[in-house]
């Protein structure tokens, strides 16, 4: 005669399994936010590396000066807008055409730091010419060069503006050669 039982899981052997279980997923969790966290990052700075790359292309193709300013007017980190400043004021004002707008970037609770360094400090904007070149709000003829720098707990990326207004990003614990100095574009 055959016996036939089906066998199961005792509520031990579930326990111990579900206790390992949690053990692995607790050591993933702080990784997996670390990721997010450069991701988040990492898009944060190519969303406002392709503005910066909108203003100059904006300029060329309407061949007078485009501007890039913080939505506040004080920091990045409250947007920006790529418009035409019809009075030089780097406002945007009534009547004044508007060609993209970012919102903030701190709508979650872990916040991104936005500096920059830039030739004209003055204010929180970024200027192009008609010929593609930056230029400071002082004059069309000295360029607006610097570097704007994004950092989210230990990591950071950059995006630089050499003398000419061209653009770039860069990880500077990457290549520390020429992403470390925030005094230039270059």
């Amino acid at each position: 005669m055959k016996t036939s039982f089906l066998r199961g899981f005792s509520l031990v052997e579930l326990m111990i399994t579900l206790g390992i279980a949690a053990i692995i997923m607790s050591m993933a969790v702080p990784t997996f936010k670390t990721f997010i966290d450069k991701q988040r990052l990492l898009t944060t700075a190519s969303e406002f590396y392709s503005a910066v790359n909108m203003t100059r292309a904006e300029a060329i193709k309407r061949g007078s000066r485009v501007n890039m300013v913080a939505t506040d007017g004080t920091n990045w980190t409250s947007g920006w807008k790529v418009f035409i400043d019809a009075n030089s004021n780097l406002k945007v004002d009534a009547g004044e055409t508007i060609i993209f707008s970012h919102d903030a970037t701190n709508l979650t609770s872990s916040s991104i730091g936005i500096t920059n360094n830039f030739t004209d400090s003055a204010s929180t904007y970024i200027s192009y010419t008609g010929n593609g070149r930056s230029r400071t709000d002082a004059s069309s003829q000295q360029p607006q060069a610097g570097t704007v720098t994004f950092t989210l707990g230990t990591s950071v990326r950059r995006v630089k503006i050499n003398f000419l207004g061209r653009s770039r990003i860069c990880d500077p614990s990457v290549d520390l050669n020429t992403c470390g100095d925030t005094q230039t574009g270059d």
